[in-house]
């Protein structure tokens, strides 16, 4: 589920200056964006008040659906570049195909990621036999300079390191937590985690105090650090904690989301992270012109075009408006 708005605004985010450098707790509400003629997603990142926590800088929270009766997720060919896409689901499959040539179903609580680099494109869709419901997120990795001009790749990763305590569950989707390192490649500090907690779970779950952080709720009925997060809800925790306080008043699946700050300041437009106007424009035109992303084969649609630009210069910014 990437960026599909027709009329995609610029989002100016990176830096260090909007970090909180201390333990808040900052309930983010999601922005409800129509995906097509019948999906909509809860988009968390970037949001009206914050745009990262460390490098992850996009997360849409779509489902339960019940597309039972439903062709389920239909996201055409679009471009990537300057970042990585993790796809992870609590209910459902995706099919992914990619311009390397890539095809791959991938299901609940496996790992999907995709490293455009210097460019890729990929297609999204629920294959004609699905299960019943579609639940899961779509979240971005922003790639360093260092970098964002990498070859694209995708990596497909069933077998996930998980670290139990009573009352928790958490496999690990990206980085390290708790001693386990994730097998997905990551390019910054970073943690990515599925928490699910058993109802009555009191826990703490031990985090790098050098890391910004933030929950999102998947499920159920859960307290973070004292704050109830709904479904579809997130809670940013800013920095310099050694432990997250976890309670769960039902059965409740959450998002870890967090890293090291994220340096350096981007340009977030459409599918695409860039560094400067020039780097967006000349993207557009390479895709509209049908050069350096590739195609991806075997899908039964058209690619989706890119949206205009808008007036106004394209600048990059800090990471909170």
């Amino acid at each position: 589920m990437s960026n599909l708005e027709r009329e995609a605004a610029p989002s100016p985010c990176g830096g260090r200056g909007f970090v909180v450098a201390e333990p808040v707790r900052e309930l983010l509400s999601p922005r409800h964006v129509k995906l097509g003629e019948s999906s909509e997603v809860r988009r968390l990142l970037p949001n009206l008040g914050r745009r990262m926590v460390g490098a992850w800088c996009f997360v849409d929270h779509y489902g339960p659906d019940d597309i039972a009766d439903e062709p389920g997720m239909q996201v055409p060919p679009h471009p990537h570049m300057g970042l990585q896409t993790v796809s992870w689901l609590h209910e459902g499959e995706v099919l992914h195909r990619d311009s390397t040539g890539s095809l791959q179903t991938i299901r609940p609580r496996e790992l999907g990621l995709m490293t455009s680099g210097r460019a890729i494109s990929h297609s999204e869709e629920s294959p004609r036999s699905h299960a019943r419901f579609l639940h899961g997120a779509q979240l971005w990795v922003a790639l360093p300079d260092g970098h964002r001009h990498t070859d694209p790749r995708f990596e497909h990763h069933a077998d996930l390191p998980v670290v139990t305590a009573p009352g928790i569950k958490a496999t690990l989707i990206l980085g390290d937590l708790d001693g386990a390192t994730s097998p997905g490649t990551a390019y910054t500090p970073i943690t990515g985690a599925d928490l699910a907690l058993t109802r009555g779970a009191d826990v703490r779950l031990p985090l790098e105090p050098d890391f910004e952080y933030a929950v999102l709720s998947m499920s159920g009925e859960a307290h973070v650090d004292g704050v109830p997060v709904l479904p579809g809800s997130m809670l940013y925790l800013g920095c310099g904690r050694s432990e997250l306080p976890l309670r769960a008043e039902s059965d409740a699946g959450l998002m870890l989301l967090g890293g090291e700050p994220f340096e350096e300041e981007l340009i977030m437009f459409w599918n695409w992270i860039g560094r400067s106007q020039e780097e967006i424009v000349q993207a557009r035109r390479d895709w509209m012109e049908g050069s350096r992303f590739g195609e991806v084969k075997g899908y039964d649609g058209d690619p989706l075009p890119a949206p205009e630009l808008p007036p106004t210069p394209l600048k990059p910014r800090g990471r909170a408006r």
